[in-house]
This record gives C-alpha cells, sequence and structure tokens, in this order.
C-alpha cells in the first residue's frame, strides 16, 4: 500500500470576521493566494497535481460553485487538474486531507493540495446551527446551537468558568509568544498588507474575563473568551505519496499513520474528538502516552479541557503555539490548519507522533496520527 505524506503547510492570516483586515477579500482570492504560496514554497511541480481538494462548511454566495476547482484558474494550474469541495462542516478540511491520503493508498494520484477557506465576513450563520430553522422544529434532537452544546460539556464535566477562562488565557499567552517569537512567520501568507493574525489577546487577565457576560446561559459558564471567535481564513497542505515526496526532493514534515471519524451525540458534539481520537490510536497500534505533539481544535474551552481530560492528554503537548480561542476558527480552514501545523511541529520539537482532532456541528469527531519520517 502506499503511503500519503505530508510535504508542506501554509495559510492565511486568521483575522476577525466583520471587523478585520479580511472581510473586503473574497475567499476564493484567499485561498489561491495560500495554495500559489504552498506551491512555490515547496517547489512541487504543478504539472503533477492530480487534484485539489478543499474544505468549505458554508458553501452559501462567494463560497459556493465548487470553490476546490475556481481555485485552479486562479494558480495557473494545468487544465487536466480536477478540484473538489467538501463539507464535513468543521472538519471539512482535515476530511479533504483523508480523501487525498486514500486516494494516495488506492494509487489513484500522487500529489493533491488539501485545505479549507471560510470567510465567516460572507455568510449569515458563525455559530447558528439553523440555516434552516424550520428543520429546527422538525428535529428538535438534530439541531443545537453550537454555544448549548458547550454548556452542555461544561455541565457533565463540571468544568467551571475560572477553568475555561484560565484554559483561553493560557491559548493567548501561547500564541503571542509565538508570533513575536517568530514562530508563524514561516506558516503565514500575507494576504495584500495584512500578514499578522488579528484575534490574539495578550492582555487576557481572569479579572478582565469575569466581567464579561455569559454567552448563551444566563446561569450557564461560558463567554465570548472560551469561544473560538468568527473569523476569515484559508489553509492549505501538500499531500504526496512518500516516494514520489523522496524522489523529488520534497521536505516531508509527517507521514499520515491513520485517519477517523466518529459521531456522538448532537448536543454534546464538543466531546467528538474523544471517540475519533481513540479509533485513530487503535488504528496505529498507539497510545496517548506515545503521542508527543496534540493539536486539538478549541471551539470552546469547555470542549477541549473535556477531551484532553478523558483522552488523558498531558496539557504540555496541547497547542503549543496557541489554538482556535486565541487564533480564530474560519470553520472549513482549521482542519488543515491543525494537521499542517501539527506536522510541522514534529519537526521544531524534534518528536515522533503527533495528532489533530476536531469536534463538528451535528455530532461528530475527525482525527488524524502523523509520524516522523525517518
Amino acid at each position: 500500500m502506499f503511503k500519503a505524506v505530508i510535504a508542506g503547510y501554509s495559510r492565511s492570516p486568521f483575522t476577525m470576521a466583520r471587523k478585520g483586515a479580511l472581510i473586503d477579500v473574497k475567499p476564493v482570492n484567499m485561498l489561491a493566494e495560500v495554495v500559489k504560496s504552498l506551491v512555490d514554497k515547496s517547489k512541487i511541480n504543478k504539472e503533477d497535481i492530480e487534484d485539489i481538494v478543499i474544505g468549505c462548511a458554508f458553501q452559501v454566495g462567494e463560497q459556493c460553485f465548487n470553490i476546490g476547482k475556481l481555485v485552479t484558474f486562479l494558480t495557473d494550474m494545468k487544465i487536466q487538474t480536477s478540484g473538489m469541495t467538501v463539507d464535513r462542516w468543521c472538519g471539512s478540511s482535515m476530511e479533504a486531507i483523508h480523501i487525498a491520503a486514500g486516494k494516495i493508498a488506492m494509487g489513484s494520484g500522487k500529489v493533491f493540495i488539501c485545505g479549507g477557506v471560510e470567510s465567516m465576513t460572507r455568510v449569515n450563520t458563525g455559530f447558528d446551527s439553523l440555516p434552516y430553522p424550520y428543520d429546527g422544529k422538525d428535529n428538535p434532537n438534530v439541531y443545537f446551537s453550537m454555544g448549548t452544546t458547550a454548556e452542555n460539556v461544561a455541565k457533565k464535566y463540571n468544568i467551571s468558568r475560572k477553568e475555561q477562562q484560565e484554559f483561553a488565557i493560557q491559548s493567548h499567552t501561547k500564541a503571542h509568544e509565538a508570533q513575536s517569537s517568530g514562530k508563524f512567520k514561516n506558516e503565514i501568507v500575507p494576504i495584500g498588507d495584512c500578514d499578522v493574525d488579528g484575534n490574539i489577546r495578550p492582555n487576557s487577565t481572569q479579572e478582565k474575563l469575569d466581567g464579561l457576560k455569559l454567552a448563551f446561559d444566563q446561569e450557564g459558564t461560558v463567554t465570548a473568551a472560551t469561544s473560538s471567535p468568527l473569523t476569515d481564513g484559508a489553509s492549505a497542505v501538500l499531500i504526496c505519496e512518500e516516494n514520489y515526496a523522496k524522489e523529488n526532493d520534497l521536505e516531508i514534515l509527517g507521514r499520515i499513520v491513520s485517519t477517523a471519524v466518529e459521531g456522538c451525540k448532537p448536543d454534546y458534539m464538543g466531546l467528538g474528538p474523544i471517540g475519533a481520537s481513540k479509533k485513530a490510536l487503535q488504528r496505529a497500534n498507539l497510545t496517548i502516552d506515545k503521542i508527543d505533539i496534540v493539536e486539538i481544535n478549541e471551539a470552546f474551552a469547555s470542549q477541549s479541557i473535556a477531551c484532553v481530560k478523558d483522552l488523558g492528554i498531558d496539557l504540555k503537548k496541547v497547542n503549543l503555539d496557541g489554538g482556535a480561542l486565541a487564533l480564530g476558527h474560519p470553520l472549513g480552514a482549521t482542519g488543515s490548519r491543525i494537521t499542517g501545523k501539527a506536522s510541522e511541529l514534529l519537526i521544531r520539537e524534534n518528536k515522533k507522533y503527533a495528532l489533530s482532532t476536531q469536534c463538528i456541528g451535528l455530532g461528530m469527531g475527525i482525527a488524524t496520527i502523523i509520524e516522523t519520517v525517518q
């Protein structure tokens, strides 16, 4: 069986939706800049690219019409290069990676660009899980506000507001340190004049966060500070067959060892990474203590804490350069960001195994395990 490796990773700055520096940038243009940079940086031969697989959660307006194929025209790909757009909601771009890895394993191509984009400025919903509200009446046990699910998880695991806020503060602190020390420089592609992330709040403190109003339940614990901000952004990774990467002297960031998805109760969707990660670990014949680097999407502090606790992960291994609470969560782009980041961290930190994982609305989780290539 052919093996898939990650041979490059790039992303745009992640900036606040409706207020940030990327509000006037069309999603396909943002994505095109990221893809062009990834191709240039990796020195891949564009003629060899089989397919561009792009995740996008809300394929409406300027994000419709198969943005995965549209980007081939804006990046001067050969006309034979195909393109597709994937929707597994928040897990869309990680699913794009899984699709490419599966095709490589079957011998159906050697080079793929996988990524995602979301301009949450340009969609009318954000964390409202009811794009068609009448369905909420027909299916009350399926459609839930994402904020409600975060509150449910906090209650189930007895996670206090203070604990959630401390997790968020640490995310901002790590992201600020990474930004200040240039750790994002190699991964961020400038979009116009914007070359830095726009959501990081380095001066976050318990006292400041205590002053915020509750966001979803006036008797709950979740606030805007412990929820990932609505964000505009794009990301992409280069997925290649391992022998092809070696023969063409590409930098290999990591080998994809296993992948998994698993469903869970929609009203506890934030727990999706637990089942998916356990399944991926089993398929890789690994235990959680063997994982050195963990990139978990911080959709909410409560669900991130619950998953870390349930899986028995050492917090020192989690989101070394901060997570979505600080960087933001452009839905379709997050999966390829955290998977690319996890593989990049394996090289930087000289480690062996990494796990990237996410919760997904409607009750799902997705996970990828990566290992270094000697």
